[in-house]
């Protein structure tokens, strides 16, 4: 119950973003945001580990920014993967990660902090 209600928010989060950032990014509808929720999820999952190991010096070296570039990057693999999901370039991939990140990290906690 509690993936699933991960996935909602996180779906119900990239919706949002999508409206108030249109220049940035695009969803076509709501089953398309939850399949960007499941998409983004087993890429944290599987792709995201590897990537930090295979860049664990730069991270080390930038203290750890790096993995802002790397969750751009994982935002880039997801709209290559999903079909009706689009982010403008790097840039946009970036600021889409960190907003949806930040948001994210909000709600859940709400969420925990609730049960």
């Amino acid at each position: 119950m509690n993936l699933l209600l991960r996935i909602i928010i996180t779906a119900a989060l990239v919706m949002l973003i999508t409206h108030f950032f249109p220049s940035i990014a695009y969803v076509d509808s709501f089953k398309t945001s939850v399949i960007v929720a499941i998409v983004l999820g087993l890429l944290n999952l599987f792709v995201k580990p590897l990537l930090v190991l295979l860049t664990l010096p730069v991270t080390i070296l930038t203290l750890g920014l790096f993995l802002l570039v790397i969750n751009a990057v994982i935002i880039i693999l997801c709209t290559k993967v999903v079909h009706g999901f689009k982010v403008d370039g790097f840039i946009g991939s970036l600021i889409f990660s960190i907003v949806l990140s930040l948001s994210q990290s909000l709600f859940f906690k709400l969420i925990a902090d609730r049960n």
